[in-house]
């Protein structure tokens, strides 16, 4: 911000500098150029007299009719100097006010307003987002957070517990790879702190790819050598083996992980849906109906409809179906990663399926629906494949059933 408004100034500095200069050596062409003319002038013609070619009354005669001439010009250059003095005066007054103007539009006059206002409310800021003193902070506000804790770091040096209240502020809007950056810096300050190696790996899992998932895996291993019984580790470890394929580790984890759980949380009916498919066919698709009956909540049934083009297309891909607040965050609120079929499927968003603890179908009035096709396998980072998304919903009831449909 201040470098734009420093930037902005040079600008107008230098686009006057230029227009008087230029209008300068413009004005000293023309001034001296009748001198120079005048002085040649005179001295042929006192020549001519020196060398008798010319009479003294000729001579005092011509060099009055050369003097006249000067002095005509000389008039004549004024009255050309002034109107351009007048329209550099007019054009620096135009640079000036444009700047002032564009300075102003877009945005960073009230970012100056906004980096100071940070910096001033940085203790307030802690207490309501960190303590949970006072109100909520709004998504402004939160910005304003991240801002004064940056300020903060590049005055006073690093620090972990601003690094990881940065990372969360970044993965909750969807900026992965910054997310991934502040959660690394904190750690290289305070390695085995478990709640940044578990935000740690939740930016890594969303993520997704090999060695993301490779590193996610590490970090969750350290937090269950810490808490052997951290439920957020092992759901997470068990994502986590699933992404890579690794079925067997997978219900390892989550058969850890459903005794740890109460049966209101949220978690408990997925977790059973989930050790249920390796069970026998009938009763996975039993267990698959109980846990759907027994999911609390807010839900969302998706009836959604794949064309056999894209179905061929994206078979090696990845279907995302996936929740995200209109008023909010752009962190989706639910999320189902699925493979790519043909036809027509019913798929359920519960708030079970949280990409982040905390930002739930719960807490959004105003949802949109979104299915999109994937090569990368990574839900935010693909905006390139084909999607379809909803229009907007509206929780009136805690569940509420729509259909998509993804065409060419």
């Amino acid at each position: 911000m201040l470098m734009s408004l420093s930037f902005a100034a040079a600008l107008m500095l230098a686009l006057i500098l230029v227009l008087l200069l230029f209008f300068r050596r413009k004005g000293e062409e023309v001034q001296l150029s009748p001198v120079a003319q005048f002085e040649d002038k005179l001295r042929l013609l006192s020549q001519a007299r020196d060398n008798g070619e010319l009479a003294e009354q000729d001579f005092v005669q011509a060099a009055a009719e050369l003097k006249t001439q000067y002095l005509q010009s000389q008039q004549s250059q004024q009255t050309v100097a002034s109107p351009a003095t007048a329209w550099v005066l007019g054009t620096s007054l135009l640079i000036v006010v444009g700047t002032a103007a564009l300075y102003s539009l877009t945005g960073h006059f009230t970012a100056l307003q906004n980096w100071q206002t940070a910096q001033q409310q940085l203790p307030a800021y802690g207490e309501r987002a960190l303590l949970n003193q006072g109100e909520p902070l709004t998504e402004e506000e939160i910005e304003l957070f991240a801002l004064a804790l940056r300020t903060k770091i590049s005055k006073e040096g690093d620090d972990a517990v601003a690094w990881f209240v940065i990372g969360r502020i970044w993965l909750s809007k969807g900026m992965l790879d910054d997310a991934i950056e502040a959660f690394e810096k904190a750690l290289a300050l305070t390695p085995n702190r478990v709640n940044v190696l578990i935000s740690y790996s939740q930016a890594l899992l969303v993520a997704s790819g090999d060695e993301n998932l490779a590193k996610a895996g590490l970090s969750l291993a350290k937090v269950l050598q810490q808490d052997p019984d951290n439920s957020d580790a092992l759901s997470m470890l068990a994502m986590v083996a699933e992404e890579r394929g690794d079925k067997e580790q997978a219900q390892q984890a989550w058969q850890l992980l459903l005794p740890k759980l109460d049966k209101a949380d949220p978690r408990y009916a997925l977790v059973q849906q989930k050790l249920g498919l390796a069970s026998t066919p009938e009763q996975a698709a039993t267990s698959e109906q109980t846990a759907t009956t027994a999911v609390s909540g807010r839900q969302v049934s998706v009836q959604l409809t794949i064309n056999p083009q894209l179905a061929e297309h994206y078979k090696t891909g990845t279907l995302f179906v996936f929740a995200k607040a209109v008023d909010g965050p752009p962190l989706p609120l639910a999320v189902q990663k699925l493979a790519v079929f043909n036809g027509t499927q019913t798929i359920e968003l519960s708030e079970a399926q949280a990409m982040q603890p905390g930002w739930t179908l719960a807490n959004a009035e105003r949802i949109q629906i979104s299915a999109r096709l994937s090569l990368s396998g990574q839900v935010l980072n693909d905006e390139n494949g084909p999607q379809v998304q909803s229009e907007v919903l509206s929780f009136n009831e805690p569940k509420l059933s729509l259909s998509l449909s993804l065409q060419p």
